[in-house]
């Protein structure tokens, strides 16, 4: 080999080299690039392609009745969905999928039609539902489980607790009030495909950075109570050819609401069906003249006030009493001469309450009403409520203060009517309604708990005394009004009301629609329950006395025959009872507050130790007598034996705690 060839060689080599060396750095640069600066986009890229996700929505929280009884749950159900991009003829498997879930055809092929990799098909369908669709083993069809609300108790005290859409968002009733407690943290479902398009695994992970414990919550109202009142207000409409109505019962000591039902009622599990005026909570919402119910508030007043006595006298004009332009009648054209503070009320005399308005002033009226809670809101834990309509006092004529002196030309709530009586049943102290008992984890501890809250002392524990006495021969005497709500052996404290209904496209109220309603409260010389009955529109029957009353009668009958409380039989009358002196003060309670005092009346059998907690069950099996076995920790959720069946020879029960998830 020459030199000159010698020279090329050694040009080749170096340029091969050079080649090497460069094609080298390009690729470590492209690697450098790839594995380190868009490592993370890379990834990201990577994971659209081969990673879908999911969000699902989290595990509501158990809502409880005061004695650990579930009105409100979640459980698991299957939800259909689909990728549309793994199915080879969208019309074939509609209609498969249509025979199984009783969905249109058409709206399942429109879903499976889309260019998106992901569609929901049905949510929370049935187990056998799930099992037909499992067993197609369709391409490109996948079940996912979700949470799914369910209502135990279906219809009862559905207004009460409310409803949850399809993304588990509460939209009615403690559901909305309590949405924020009872979701937890969402989460995500990922599942992973390989390059072929094949779903490999499923995972489920929290959302970072959003870390959320759901709570339970304990709510005041009595299961088996708010079974009675519902059945019985479901009758009553149905007898008297009513529109509907509504009761509500009330600790008055506390304002702790035991029962509260709405009629026509609704199931919460049944939302496809449900008409959204339905799921309104009318207690709270709906206004309404009060009629007759209202003159306790003003004699109340004009009591507190000292500008009337029992015994003094009122003309009552012989039926007929003018007023500007306005003549005054009283109800059923009865006619009445001079009557007595006390037979203003027996009877209910409308002139007899204007001419006691009249001593008393529009002014001093005006304040009394606002202090016992109308024209505003009571606070109550739901969602919705209204504060009624109370114009100011400034506007009021002559005529209106005369007829809202008898409950005509102010509306009010029932949840303001029920709290304002359970003020004169509460020696003068108005208290906070409220239906939320406590907050609980899902360990079954109590995180926080909400107490009476009294408000404001409205009247002297003197007048509210003297007030009952008066409400206590509404009901008692026979020529009284409230006869027809008398409780065999308990004094019943009461007043009867029948309001005519404003028709705004005549002006005027009307002679045919109108709500009748009775509230009391028992025993008159140591108030425990306080009750409300609302007709609306009955047919039938339409005085308060007559429709109301009576419902009244059966619901108090059954509260004393079929639960142990500690009401007193045969009582001794009101007026020969002392009220000690109370101030206002702020009523309050244990963490826990204790049962209502409520349970099966035979001492032979087994209390209901359920939704207590540990202490409280000892307290009170110490108290009957029985040794208790205790499992698990929280609050009672099972005992055996059964609570109402006698207890056994050797007096032992065995408790069991649990969370309540």
């Amino acid at each position: 080999m020459n030199g000159e060839s010698r020279k090329w060689m050694k040009f080749r080599i170096a340029t091969l080299l050079a080649f090497f060396l460069v094609l080298f750095v390009a690729l470590g640069s492209r690697a450098f690039q790839l594995q380190i600066l868009s490592s993370k986009a890379l990834k990201d890229l990577a994971a659209k392609q081969h990673t879908q996700t999911l969000q699902l929505q989290p595990d509501r929280g158990v809502i409880f009745d005061r004695n650990g009884e579930k009105m409100a749950a979640s459980i698991m159900a299957d939800s259909v969905c689909a990728d549309p991009s793994k199915i080879g003829n969208p019309a074939q498997v509609a209609g498969t999928l249509a025979s199984i879930l009783h969905v249109d055809k058409a709206l399942i092929q429109k879903r499976l039609s889309t260019e998106k990799n992901f569609c929901w098909v049905a949510r929370r369908i049935d187990p056998e539902q799930a099992a037909l669709v499992q067993e197609q083993e369709i391409e490109g069809i996948f079940l996912i489980k979700e949470p799914k609300r369910f209502y135990p108790n279906g219809e009862l005290a559905g207004h009460l607790i409310g409803f949850v859409g399809l993304d588990a968002s509460g939209l009615e009733g403690l559901e909305l009030k309590y949405d924020r407690i009872l979701k937890g943290t969402p989460e995500k479902l990922f599942w992973t495909r390989d390059a072929k398009g094949k779903r490999l695994y499923p995972r489920v992970e929290k959302i970072e950075g959003v870390s959320k414990e759901s709570y339970n919550l304990v709510l005041t109202i009595d299961n088996r109570i708010q079974h009675l009142v519902e059945s019985h207000l479901k009758a009553a409409v149905k007898d008297k050819g009513a529109k509907g109505g509504f009761a509500i019962v009330m600790d008055p000591r506390t304002g702790e609401v035991l029962a509260l039902a709405n009629e026509m009622g609704f199931d919460p599990n049944n939302l496809s069906s449900l008409d959204p005026a339905l799921g309104k909570n009318k207690a709270i919402t709906d206004c309404f003249d009060p009629g007759s119910t209202f003159k306790p508030f003003l004699v109340a007043a004009a009591l507190e006030e000292g500008v009337v006595k029992e015994t003094d006298k009122f003309f009552c004009e012989n039926g007929n009493y003018a007023i500007a332009d306005r003549v005054i009648h009283e109800a059923q054209n009865k006619r009445h001469a001079s009557l007595t503070l006390q037979e203003i009320l027996k009877y209910s005399s409308n002139i007899g309450s204007v001419k006691v308005q009249e001593k008393l002033g529009k002014e001093k009226f005006y304040e009394y009403i606002r202090n016992f809670g109308f024209g505003a809101k009571t606070g109550i834990d739901l969602p919705g409520e209204v504060s009624g309509l109370l114009r100011p006092v400034e506007k009021w004529s002559r005529v209106d203060a005369a007829t809202i002196a008898f409950g005509q030309g102010i509306s009010v709530t029932a949840i303001q009517m029920i709290t304002a009586l359970s003020a004169i049943a509460n020696q003068g102290v108005l208290m906070k309604p409220y239906v939320v008992r406590g907050l609980m984890d899902r360990k079954g501890d109590l995180v926080q708990a909400y107490h009476p809250t009294a408000v404001r002392q409205v009247v002297s524990p003197e007048t509210a005394k003297r007030l009952t006495a008066i409400l206590t021969e509404v009901v008692g005497a026979e020529d009284g009004t409230g006869k027809k709500a008398r409780i065999v052996n308990v004094a019943v404290a009461g007043k009867t009301g029948t309001s005519q209904k404003y028709e705004a496209s005549r002006h005027a109220y009307s002679r045919e629609r109108v709500k009748t309603s009775f509230m009391g409260f028992f025993p008159a010389d140591n108030p425990q329950l306080a009750i409300l009955v609302i007709l609306d529109e009955p047919q039938r029957d339409k005085w308060g006395g007559v429709a109301a009353a009576p419902v009244f009668k059966e619901i108090g009958e059954q509260l004393l025959t079929r639960f142990r409380t500690n009401i007193r039989v045969n009582p001794v009358p009101v007026e020969e009872k002392t009220v000690p002196d109370v101030k206002l003060r702020l009523v309050t309670a244990p963490a826990i507050l204790p049962q209502a005092e409520l349970e099966p009346a035979d001492t032979a059998l087994v209390p209901d130790f359920r939704g207590m907690t540990i202490r409280e069950v000892l307290k009170k099996s110490q108290e009957k007598g029985l040794e208790v076995q205790i499992v698990g920790s929280g609050w009672a959720t099972t005992q055996k034996p059964a609570a109402g069946t006698r207890a056994p020879d050797n007096r032992l029960c065995t408790v069991t705690f649990g969370t309540g998830s």
